[in-house]
């Protein structure tokens, strides 16, 4: 790709850093549009990229080999009219990631939650003793990066996402499927065609790691379970959960873990755990070079030390008079599990939640169950829905989401009224929820919270 000219349209998404930052790192002239600048724009900028911001096809410089384009940039937009109207060639992101990672062995995690947590656990249990190219769709706090290009990669790590069916461009070594809840319904139309997708891109891996909950909707003929029944091929036990902390064991095919360690929250990110270390001892089996990440004492190290991601359950202020949690949860499971756990960690002190609702079909397709896990909350301030690449549907708004929430103490904020209404009402422990642009807003909550 040396000297190769790449144009990012819809530079800034997460998983379009990530292959932005590979291209440079392989000595391509890369260039991008995106909407708004954001720290990731930023980092690239840094980088070498060069990125406007205003849909302006005179911006877009001469002779551009290919263009990679995300699905949440319109096919209407100026500039992608323009690649098309001079036979530019545009590959979907997903595509281009099918592409780099089909040159090597490679782990590719999938699941409706859990995958940005499982990837970056199964890049930090391999990186450096195994050299890889992991390409992770949120910031891994081990790494302060989305993207991890170590020398001569022997090994692949890819967060397979489901929207748009873009997972099946990938065919990895080893697959694991962490969730098949509800969503992308406007993709898929029901339940029944998402579980469909997730059972093609099962039968494109070699072996399925598959967590126990869902396992019997997936046929695969190298399928393996993992969660915390007996009969799981990895099975997991004697779990004991502390703010902050989860130690538990493990029993694999070649034996049982003991007194392993995790600095993270909640049962989900011990299942998160279990998922990567089964996936590693699959790979080992045919790869013995993998087998020096597996000795316990390497991973009961490496488990310590892992992290976390940004905006998976990120304490962001936790001072002992005021805590502060930022989560990227935007479906009702997600954030039913992150309120659980903070409820478990935080019993008898009052829990304010900020969600900003994430897209208007899914606000529709999930208004009640949004409404119930909302309830759970002490209080509850909605921000408007965020529209991503959606256009307005009637009716679907957050005063109607607030109006089906059986809690009293709850209120719609527009963003620039939240800080002033925080700033008069101080709180015990508060999070903040969701996928669009809500962490614009942390710095803020976050510098006003110290002061208080």
């Amino acid at each position: 790709m040396k000297n190769k000219a790449i144009y990012f349209l819809g530079i800034g998404g997460i998983g379009m850093s990530a292959l932005a930052q590979y291209f440079i790192a392989e000595g391509a002239h890369v260039y991008g549009y995106d909407l708004t600048p954001s720290p990731i724009t930023e980092m690239l900028s840094r980088k070498g990229a060069i990125i406007h911001y205003d849909e302006n096809c005179e911006k877009i410089p001469a002779h551009i080999d290919f263009v990679v384009h995300t699905p949440a940039v319109s096919t209407q937009h100026a500039e992608y009219q323009y690649f098309v109207q001079n036979n530019i060639p545009i590959y979907k992101r997903a595509q281009v990631l099918g592409h780099l990672t089909e040159r090597m062995p490679a782990i590719a995690v999938a699941g409706t939650h859990g995958k940005t947590t499982t990837t970056s656990m199964v890049t930090h249990l391999l990186h450096p003793q195994v050299p890889v190219a992991a390409f992770i769709g949120g910031i891994a706090k081990n790494f302060d990066d989305n993207l991890v290009l170590d020398p001569n990669p022997m090994m692949a790590v890819a967060e397979a996402d489901e929207y748009d069916r873009s997972f099946l461009t990938l065919h990895p070594s080893t697959a694991i499927i962490t969730a098949m809840d509800a969503d992308h319904l406007d993709i898929y139309g029901t339940l029944d065609n998402l579980v469909a997708a997730f059972q093609q891109f099962a039968l494109q891996s070699g072996t399925l790691l598959i967590e126990e909950q869902i396992a019997g909707k997936i046929t695969h003929p190298r399928k393996r379970v993992y969660g915390t029944e007996p009969t799981a091929d990895y099975y997991v036990h004697n779990i004991v959960l502390k703010p902050n902390c989860a130690t538990f064991d493990l029993r694999t095919p070649n034996g049982t873990l003991t007194g392993l360690q995790l600095h993270a929250n909640g049962l989900y990110n011990v299942l998160n755990a279990t998922a990567a270390i089964a996936a590693l001892t699959e790979e080992a089996g045919t790869r013995g070079e993998l087998k020096s990440v597996l000795a316990p004492d390497i991973l009961r190290e490496k488990l310590n030390t892992f992290a976390g991601v940004k905006r998976r359950f990120d304490y962001i202020v936790d001072n002992g008079s005021h805590i502060f949690i930022d989560d990227y949860a935007h479906h009702p499971e997600e954030m039913h599990s992150f309120i659980t756990a903070v409820r478990k960690i935080y019993p008898g002190k009052t829990i304010t939640g900020i969600f900003q609702p994430h897209l208007y079909s899914r606000t529709r397709d999930f208004e009640q169950a949004f409404a119930e896990v909302l309830a759970q909350l002490d209080q509850v301030i909605l921000l408007p829905i965020y529209p991503a690449r959606e256009q307005p549907i009637p009716g679907v708004t957050s005063e109607h989401l607030l109006s089906l929430i059986p809690n009293a103490n709850k209120r719609v904020l527009a963003k620039d009224e939240l800080i002033p209404y925080l700033a008069t009402h101080p709180q015990e422990v508060l999070l903040t929820i969701g996928a669009g642009d809500i962490d614009r807003l942390v710095p803020q909550i976050r510098d006003l919270i110290l002061t208080q």
